[in-house]
């Protein structure tokens, strides 16, 4: 059966999708700008290379001796793998004595056999970043025919400082002033430009410093996890159907996202050990707004907090008629619920 279409779902397939597409002539991205989107490193010098705001930044092996390397760079920065994602690995070091001990956490992170076979050589060196303040947003796009269009502009209402990254919430549309969204999604249009983005779904996530968007990641693939469950376009539509719909050729010129705003709750993880039950499901779910909670991780699991871990506990959605509704929706089913977390030798 001759295929019409390729699409990934997660950065695990995107540059293998990419490769098949060019090999089946398929419409899609290129190999080299889906693997560009994907290295923090490549990403960042094309990035600068385009004339796009940008913090410092200076790749260093694994190898090197932290003492050597906390003297060349500046404070606070941020210390990055090179191919991870959703902020696994991500910590802020304001100062030698804690870049030291984040050097030795990310390389003990990364000596894990499975990511040394998933990464490379990519998991044989960090990305050190200066850190820059301000607000994260995160944009859901699409690009077709090499333009940019934007399908939601997320805004992330808890700081992410450090000196880990756990993303919580995310609500849509943004409260932040029409001119600096319009910049931002100019940014990104012109971070996919420089990237040589042909087709498909794009996720970007940018921190708005003063008036300037820097552009953090951009990704070749939609929004990770479940969060793609808020958003609903044109007659109740979900994100996934706009994507395949689009890669068939059948995206309509105007595509508009549901009037009521929308948000999702990433659960964070309060402790690590095993997660032996849940209370208060019920009492959230009877919040007004709230359209959905959902516990992803299995009972007797193990849960990680970041920056080691990747997975959430679960989401929490809400839709309301503002989006300070939706966010206050969202923080008040997350009170009421309790998590039994057990250290890992007692909850075995």
């Amino acid at each position: 059966m001759p295929l019409d279409a390729l699409v990934s779902v997660d950065d695990s397939a995107t540059a293998l999708a990419a490769r098949a597409g060019e090999a089946l002539r398929l419409p899609g991205n290129s190999e080299e700008a889906t693997i560009s989107a994907a290295d923090k490193f490549v990403f960042r010098e094309i990035m600068q290379a385009a004339g796009l705001s940008s913090p410092w930044f200076r790749t260093f092996p694994l190898t090197d001796d932290p003492a050597d390397v906390a003297r060349a760079v500046p404070y606070p920065c941020v210390l990055k793998p090179l191919f991870l994602s959703a902020s696994r690995g991500v910590i802020r070091a304001d100062d030698a004595a804690e870049f030291q001990a984040a050097f030795r956490r990310v390389a003990h992170l990364l000596a894990d056999p499975e990511l040394k076979a998933r990464g490379g050589s990519a998991a044989e060196a960090l990305l050190v970043e200066s850190f820059m303040p301000g607000s994260e947003v995160a944009l859901e796009g699409m690009v077709r025919d090499g333009e940019f269009r934007l399908l939601a502009f997320f805004d992330k209402p808890d700081a992410l400082d450090g000196p880990f990254f756990e993303e919580t919430l995310l609500v849509t549309p943004s409260r932040h002033p029409p001119r600096l969204q319009d910049r931002a999604v100019a940014v990104a249009a012109q971070g996919a430009r420089a990237l040589g983005l042909r087709t498909g779904p794009v996720h970007a996530e940018l921190r708005l410093n003063g008036e300037t968007p820097y552009l953090l990641e951009m990704a070749t693939r939609s929004i990770g996890g479940h969060c793609s469950r808020a958003l609903r376009f044109g007659a109740d539509m979900t994100l996934e159907e706009l994507i395949l719909r689009q890669a068939l050729g059948e995206v309509p010129n105007r595509i508009e996202r549901e009037r009521r705003a929308a948000g999702v709750m990433m659960i964070p993880i309060p402790a690590g050990g095993r997660l032996q039950g849940v209370q208060g499901l019920e009492q959230a779910r009877s919040v007004p707004g709230i359209t959905e909670v959902e516990i992803t991780i299995p009972l007797t699991r193990e849960v990680v907090p970041w920056p080691e871990g990747h997975r959430y506990l679960g989401f929490i959605f809400a839709k309301e008629d503002t989006p300070q509704a939706v966010e206050q929706a969202l923080r008040m089913a997350h009170r009421r619920l309790r998590f039994d977390i057990k250290p890992s030798a007692e909850g075995a």
